[in-house]
């Protein structure tokens, strides 16, 4: 089954040209980010696992309409993940956030559920695994 592709970016550089090597991808339920010419490495985050998002935007990234969200992660192989140097950051922003919190619902897990058990993990099912 192909996933199904909401949004998708790569990360910019100077003067917004995305000649850069790192492309991002949203889906219903995951955040993919995936790096690399050769050797390519794709780093996948469940939406549900998403805890915080902050929107950064320096002098330059506003010159060139562009901007960094940072996101806190439960994921244990990414904590913190930035979706760097994008168009359009404040309404991907919106968007990741909206989706995060529909994936939350669907799935019945609140961010508490992350701080409960601390040698649990949630499966794909937002069942902790023991």
């Amino acid at each position: 089954m192909a996933k199904e592709i909401v949004w998708s970016d790569r990360k910019r550089i100077i003067f917004g040209l995305p000649w850069t090597f790192t492309k991002y991808s949203l889906t219903k339920e995951k955040l993919l980010i995936e790096t690399g010419i050769l050797n390519k490495d794709e780093e996948e985050i469940r939406l549900y696992r998403i805890m915080d998002m902050t929107l950064r935007r320096s002098f330059w990234q506003r010159l060139f309409g562009l901007g960094t969200i940072h996101c806190c992660t439960a994921d244990k192989s990414a904590p913190e993940v930035d979706i760097k140097w994008i168009r359009d950051s404040a309404n991907v922003k919106d968007l990741l956030s909206d989706m995060v919190e529909a994936e939350r619902m669907e799935k019945r897990v609140s961010s508490r559920e992350f701080f409960s058990d601390s040698d649990g993990d949630l499966d794909d099912d937002g069942e902790i695994d023991h």
